[in-house]
């Protein structure tokens, strides 16, 4: 019997109803049920998804491969086991969760024939505001990119076409010891062992969904199975790639996104034991694996978070994110030309200078109002708390994900430190995903310290409303939310189901009691403060009759 073209590996445990939609995704590929397999690993489910798995796979014998196995705590042993009952000459992995366009599989396995690649990245799109890296597919079809020299470190799940023969080659496999994360070190090891590395921008290869119930591992792990992974994590990365430019290039990602999302807004929420541990873990790695070369590439927020960890303790570090999170960006000091961050606590010189990056220091605004104008455009107002800042910014702008707005110097602040942005909503809609998507907002500026860069933050808005707004022939949720995590101001795209609106309306109607309304008056929508991801989509007031968008939830995750 000739061997499949590919094998696709799903790890399974408890993410029915999605489940239907993944193995449906599959079994309708464009490649055929001839050239394809798919090995699904049920990691004791309870939930019903290992009946399912069954009954596709006694309809379609031989397509469908399943293995039942006792739950193993994460992804990495049904990865490995599934990996293992594979035969095809190139190996997929597809979360049980997501989903792949109906091409995906015929386009990915011809481009790798085509191009002799032995990996090869089809373009990744969030699914319900999932949040996805996408600078690699910037640059659109690349038939060879560079591990070290690109945005690829970035994007290193294992969501990717991977030539059989190499995998058997070099004998790669899932770390079993690393109940998160395990898919960097399988993905990092194969990339930098590839022959030729491939991306393909062309197509909506892989969606990414975001569960609305957030319950799977990745969202809500335990501090210490993140812990362990990230100390495994950076273990590997120093025992693949010697010291150097190479393992600069990738750790990049691993401090500025795994390392400094353990010291982000919500480590206030651990209980100070937990905050003792992160701060160690943190600590340690930082000193051994952040050089001098690798801090000055880093975001300046996590190049201050970690400096804040490096030069105190755990009561440092809270008094810095305190200060981020809910008063905004400290003063400017400068003393003897230098310049240093006005934290609390935080002494003149060591982790708290910014004289180097300045740039980047002066492009930390923070949101102070967002508005609707006129119903189709999206105005964010921030503010620099350096007195100087238009004389020394140079041209600014704020850019929500790839959409520059167009910023003015806000005419009623005769100081030139408030600045509004426009951001015109029918391009918002245009430049996201049919899926949804969330659109991260950043300050760019250049003046006389260079050019510079910095996610604006949130910490003093008051709580608005979303509008419910027609793309096309959908309906979507838009608005601005704070990501709870980073604190980072996003405008989201939500996409909204006929279902999903009689279904909220029915709920809110249900609940309404009939009351004597006094009149009310219309509000200026504005965003939820930080810690706030669930917001209303526009609608009457709280004594009004429900209309159909007040029945809309607008979720926003990070």
């Amino acid at each position: 019997m000739t061997a499949p073209d590919v094998s696709v590996v799903v790890p399974v445990y408890n993410t029915m109803p999605y489940l239907r939609t993944c193995l449906h995704s599959l079994l309708t590929q464009t490649i055929g049920h001839g050239r394809m397999e798919i090995v699904a690993v049920d990691d004791g489910s309870t939930d019903g998804g290992g009946r399912l798995l069954d009954r596709l796979a006694a309809r379609h014998p031989g397509t469908v491969k399943v293995l039942h196995q006792a739950n193993s705590g994460g992804p990495a042993v049904p990865c490995n086991r599934g990996l293992e009952l594979a035969s095809g000459r190139y190996v997929f992995f597809l979360g049980s969760d997501d989903h792949l366009g109906p091409e995906a599989l015929e386009r990915l396995v011809a481009a790798a024939d085509r191009h002799g690649s032995d990996v090869v990245l089809g373009k990744v799109v969030g699914v319900n505001g999932r949040h996805v890296f996408s600078d690699v597919f910037a640059a659109g079809n690349q038939v060879e990119v560079d591990l070290f020299d690109s945005a690829l470190p970035w994007s290193l799940a294992n969501t990717k076409l991977f030539r059989r023969e190499l995998v058997d080659r070099h004998g790669l496999r899932f770390p079993e010891d690393m109940p998160v994360l395990s898919d960097q070190p399988f993905t990092l090891s194969a990339c930098y062992r590839a022959r030729r590395i491939s991306v393909l921008a062309d197509y909506d290869y892989y969606h990414a969904v975001r569960r609305l119930n957030a319950r799977n591992i990745t969202y809500h792990s335990r501090v210490e199975a993140r812990l362990v992974s990230v100390e495994r994590l950076f273990a590997f990365v120093a025992a693949l790639l010697p010291a150097g430019p190479e393992r600069d290039a990738v750790l990049r990602r691993h401090v500025g996104l795994e390392l400094a999302s353990l010291v982000g807004d919500d480590f206030r929420r651990l209980d100070r034991a937990d905050q003792e541990r992160v701060h160690a873990v943190v600590r340690r790695l930082v000193d051994r694996h952040v050089t001098d070369g690798l801090r000055d590439r880093l975001d300046i927020e996590a190049r201050l978070r970690l400096g804040a960890v490096t030069a105190g303790g755990v009561a440092d570090l809270l008094a810095v994110i305190d200060q981020d999170a809910e008063r905004g960006v400290p003063p400017t000091v400068v003393e003897d030309g230098r310049w240093h961050a006005g934290y609390p606590g935080a002494r003149a010189g060591g982790w708290a200078d910014v004289t180097g990056v300045r740039a980047d220091w002066l492009a930390k605004l923070d949101a102070v109002e967002v508005t609707w104008e006129g119903g189709h455009t999206l105005a964010v107002t921030t503010r620099s708390p350096y007195r100087r800042f238009a004389a020394e910014a140079g041209p600014v702008r704020l850019v929500a994900g790839q959409l520059a707005g167009t910023t003015l110097l806000d005419a009623t602040d005769s100081t030139g430190r408030t600045v509004r942005t426009d951001f015109p909503v029918d391009r918002l809609l245009a430049t996201s995903a049919a899926t949804g998507q969330r659109h991260p907002v950043r300050a760019e500026l250049a003046g006389p310290h260079g050019r510079g860069s910095a996610a604006v933050r949130a910490p003093r808005l008051a709580a608005g409303r979303p509008r419910l707004l027609r793309h096309g022939l959908r309906l979507y949720g838009v608005g601005a939310t704070v990501d709870p995590r980073s604190g980072q101001l996003v405008l989201s795209v939500v996409p909204l189901t006929v279902g999903q609106l009689v279904s909220r309306l029915g709920r809110r109607l249900r609940r309404a009691r009939p009351v004597a309304a006094p009149p009310v008056r219309p509000t200026a929508p504005a965003i939820p403060p930080p810690g706030t991801p669930t917001v209303a989509v526009a609608g009457a007031g709280n004594h009004a009759e429900p209309s159909l968008a007040d029945a809309v939830q607008l979720t926003a995750t990070p």
